[in-house]
């Protein structure tokens, strides 16, 4: 079988297995590079007061029981905490999800939004339908498939151009030998 049309027939038969793993990455990208310009994905960062003695994270654990609309009982409902001193302000990533921003150097509770950015990424990387197994057993594949089809796709682009130039030359010579007579 000739390179041109084995290249053709992979690229063509593998378009099959990794069209909805592509997918799904490429929408899940597309999303994750707008997370800072769509609120929807990710919450606007708000500013808190930037101070020398900020409160401790014992603290605003009990800031935030305190708090019925947010609705924890204790450390077992936080995920992880993202404290920014520059900007004076506190993320603390709940475990249903959203996220509360805090000041602080008093406090004070700037926002609770939805946070879908690491559902995003755990989709991004196919860490969600499974973890390893659906990373390593369908969307590494897929991303293999996909860069041979990228391989294909530039020889199936860049093969027939040195046949093009040999075939318009050969006209130009034929034409060039007819003008001659």
């Amino acid at each position: 079988m000739r390179p041109l049309v084995l290249a053709r027939k992979i690229h063509y038969w593998s378009t099959l297995f990794i069209a909805l793993p592509i997918l799904l990455v490429l929408v899940t990208g597309l999303l994750l590079q707008v997370k800072k310009q769509w609120t929807w994905v990710q919450p606007e960062e708000r500013r808190g007061t930037p101070t020398e003695s900020p409160i401790t994270l014992a603290e605003s654990v009990d800031i935030m029981a305190a708090h019925p609309e947010i609705g924890i009982s204790g450390w077992e409902d936080i995920d992880r905490f993202d404290v920014r001193p520059s900007k004076g302000m506190m993320k603390v990533r709940l475990e249903d999800g959203r996220e509360v921003q805090m000041d602080l150097s008093d406090g004070r509770i700037l926002q609770i939004e939805f946070r879908r950015t690491d559902l995003i990424e755990s989709l991004h990387d196919g860490s969600w339908f499974g973890g390893d197994i659906s990373k390593l057993g369908l969307f590494l594949p897929a991303a293999t498939i996909l860069l041979m089809m990228w391989l294909t796709g530039i020889w199936m682009f860049w093969a027939p151009i040195p046949i093009r130039r040999k075939r318009r030359r050969a006209r130009f010579r034929r034409q060039r030998g007819k003008d001659a007579t």
